[in-house]
């Protein structure tokens, strides 16, 4: 069995920097690569915030701190970032023809020993398996919140070899994840799938007027007894991200909400992230304790 010590993160976005934290937190040496010197700045004060947060929590002692820390590196060298790794995680815009291009430049450069995983949301790595020139070893490992929903997704395609299974589940649950492993190539995986169908229906409310945002929320937040409802989940997601997994869709009613997106992500409210999307974060108008009584 390959033993894993060395994790390169490709991608320093919110989801990017979690993982990369948490491997840290699991003791593996971990580098970060992204081509923004500003995104890798970025990642580091996002791991620092997440770190404070574990500490709080009581899943990471506060004398672990400067250890956690001192195993993560942060490079825009794509050379020094692969040297190394015994595996690679990416987690780049979910364009096709970006992560094509990830894909080709690390299949290049990554030693023999590295496999590939891919962070996607909703492409499948069969799109990108052949272009890294090692199909064999390529593999969806998709992760969800990290710290707070530990769902690890191993989604293989169909030349996928065998052995990598048991490896990544073996991965996963060292970064305490739990893995679950999807039988066969699904966009979205098993907990998206359901996911987009919650988001889909919400956003066609909306886009057809028959509730408000809040309206919306509210009503499965009541009935599911909820703490946020669909529109407050896009804001954790990013309102990007789910345009870019809306916008090719061909029906009518994700088009109608992708354009509903769009306008969002033109002015830049991006969701949590950007510190306002459908609500204003950091503190949301459906955190409030008179939110499902106005």
């Amino acid at each position: 069995m390959i033993s894993i010590k060395n994790v390169l993160i490709l991608g320093a976005g919110t989801l990017g920097s979690r993982i990369g934290l948490q491997a840290a937190i699991s003791g593996y040496q971990v580098t970060v690569y992204d081509i923004h010197e500003s995104a890798l700045q970025q990642s580091q004060k996002v791991m620092e915030k997440v770190l404070r947060y574990a500490v709080k929590m009581g899943m990471v002692n506060e004398e672990a701190k400067p250890e956690i820390l001192a195993r993560i590196q942060f490079t825009t060298d794509p050379n020094r970032a692969v040297a190394d790794a015994d595996i690679i995680s990416e987690s780049v815009t979910e364009e096709v023809s970006i992560k094509e291009k990830v894909w080709k430049q690390f299949g290049e450069l990554a030693p023999a020993k590295t496999i590939f995983t891919t962070n996607t949301s909703y492409l499948l790595p069969s799109q990108f398996a052949h272009i890294s020139g090692r199909p064999e070893k390529f593999c969806a490992f998709h992760f969800h919140d990290v710290f707070t929903a530990r769902v690890v997704d191993i989604m293989p395609h169909p030349t996928t070899s065998e052995e990598l299974i048991p490896i990544l589940q073996d991965f996963g649950k060292k970064l305490n994840q739990v893995p679950v492993l999807v039988k066969k190539e699904s966009p979205g995986y098993i907990f998206n799938f359901m996911l987009m169908a919650l988001i889909g229906a919400a956003g066609k409310l909306k886009t057809h007027d028959i509730g408000s945002i809040e309206d919306i929320d509210k009503s499965w937040m009541v009935n599911f007894n909820m703490p946020m409802g669909p529109f407050g989940i896009l804001d954790n997601i990013g309102l990007e991200t789910a345009w870019h997994v809306t916008k090719d869709r061909p029906d009518s009613a994700s088009k109608a909400f992708a354009a509903l997106l769009k306008t969002y992500v033109d002015q830049g409210k991006l969701g949590e992230k950007s510190g306002e999307g459908f609500y204003k974060h950091p503190n949301p108008a459906y955190k409030n304790s008179d939110f499902l009584l106005s």
